[in-house]
């Protein structure tokens, strides 16, 4: 909003110089235009360019009505911004109008408008002030915001100084109020006189040391609520007073200080007293403490003795009687052991025998499974060869019958058998439409592999061999 107001404020200046820059302008030119005319009397070659000059632009009066507009125009922004009040944090204002002074209402921080030239705002720090006294003795002008020492006097009439604290700040609802009524500077000229005047009249009521020990709290939390009281109707609101250092007459202070040096004497020596006769007293009570312990501990060392030699009888009567126990027990004990050591013995004999019956039948049941494993092996092995020696019978049978109806088979089955690589094709002798017979006749045609039988269907069949295995040949 700040920035909003500037540039309102540079607008207006810029539309005032535009006019006063254009009403420069027109009687610029005018009195260019009249020097021409003047030049253009002498000779008539400067006639004929002023000529041309009026023709391109005729004389005229100065544009005063646009400037006037241009004026006026630069007054609404500047009207706006002196309209535009910013209120910063910390502060607070109150609209001051130039016909009826402060008008009631708080101004907050923030942004506000206001009648332009006739109302302005003036502004008050809202925050907290301190008003302090130096806590000794100094130069009678402040220094640095410090007041000098406050001096009172107490009943005796002695000077006191006291260096006090006082938090405040003004009451925002007030502040028409404190405008109108209280001083610009109100820590010095409205809170000092009051804290000075309310310690002043509240001190003769107490006596220097009452002040200095005994009744300082008293003193300050009277003089708080006075000096609170006595603010507030003014508008301003006080947090806090402290009463920080009393500075007493140099004196008084050195009187005072011997004085306390000697009380505290005499109540150390009193101390003293009494602690040695609480330690008479504590000595006493010890050595009749001590007395009592050592009848009682004669007491309890004589009933010790009487209830050990009690105990030393008692133990005489149960020791024989203990001592047989124990040696049975250990008969007992030593026969219970061979007894035990016997039959682990017999045990381990019975269980011997057991394990070498036991891998008795285990290796008779391993023979017998071995006998029953080879007799069935050979079983197998015999059937295998009967049905072996049987299925070669019925192939052979089988073959016979083959061979019987096919001779020419025999040839095939040697050619077979002989190699691998032996080719071996059979065509017809007398087939007519087999397109190779004129070509293996013609090639083969002294290389004859024999001659076939008819076959069931009545053609004559040939066996030819690969040339390459001729040699080889049955």
């Amino acid at each position: 909003m700040i920035a909003l107001k500037w540039l309102l404020v540079i607008a207006g200046i810029g539309l005032f110089g535009s006019a006063g820059a254009l009403v420069v302008y027109d009687v610029y030119v005018s009195a260019q235009l009249r020097r021409l005319l003047r030049r253009s009397s002498e000779g008539s070659t400067e006639s004929t360019g002023s000529s041309a000059l009026l023709a391109a632009r005729p004389f005229g009066p100065v544009r005063w009505q646009r400037a006037l507009l241009l004026a006026a125009l630069a007054v609404v922004p500047l009207l706006v911004s002196q309209s535009i009040v910013v209120v910063p944090d910390g502060f607070a204002g109150v609209r001051v109008s130039q016909f009826w002074g402060a008008r009631p209402g708080t101004l907050y921080s923030g942004v506000h408008l206001v009648t332009p030239f006739i109302d302005t705002v003036a502004l008050y720090d809202t925050r907290e002030r301190v008003y302090l006294t130096e806590a000794a003795e100094g130069s009678a002008k402040p220094v640095g915001g410090i007041k000098p020492l406050l001096q009172v006097q107490a009943r005796e009439g002695l000077n006191i100084g006291i260096a006090v604290a006082v938090r405040y700040r003004l009451d925002t609802h007030r502040l028409a109020y404190i405008h109108a009524n209280l001083p610009e500077d109100i820590g010095n000229e409205v809170v000092a006189p009051v804290v000075a005047s309310t310690y002043r009249s509240l001190a003769p009521n107490y006596i220097t040391r009452e002040i200095f020990a005994v009744k300082r709290e008293e003193l300050r939390s009277n003089a708080a609520a006075a000096i609170k009281t006595r603010l507030e109707s003014d508008g301003i609101l006080v947090r806090e007073v402290v009463l920080r250092d009393i500075k007493l007459p140099e004196e008084y202070a050195k009187g005072l200080e011997g004085l306390l040096l000697k009380e505290q004497e005499s109540e150390r020596l009193g101390t003293e007293t009494d602690i040695k006769q609480k330690e008479v007293k504590i000595a006493e009570l010890e050595a009749e403490a001590q007395k009592a312990r050592d009848v009682k501990q004669a007491e309890a060392q004589a009933q010790v003795r009487v209830l050990q030699a009690k105990a030393e009888a008692d133990s005489m009567q149960y020791t024989l009687p203990l001592k047989q126990k124990q040696i049975e027990q250990s008969k007992l004990e030593a026969e219970a052991r061979k007894e035990a050591t016997l039959q682990n013995a017999e045990a381990a004999a019975q269980a011997k025998i057991i394990d070498s019956k036991a891998e008795i039948e285990r290796q008779k049941n391993l023979a017998d499974a071995e006998a029953n494993r080879i007799r069935v092996t050979a079983d197998a092995e015999a059937n295998r060869i009967r049905v072996t020696a049987a299925a070669d019978s019925e192939r052979m049978k089988f073959e016979a019958a083959v061979l019987k109806q096919n001779p020419m088979l025999i040839q095939k089955i040697i050619a077979e058998r002989l190699s691998d690589k032996l080719q071996i094709m059979m065509v017809p002798v007398d087939g007519k439409n087999f397109f190779a017979n004129d070509v293996f006749r013609s090639a083969f045609s002294g290389l004859s592999a024999g001659a076939g039988d008819e076959d069931a269907d009545g053609n004559s069949q040939a066996a030819i061999v690969n040339p390459q295995k001729r040699a080889h040949k049955p």
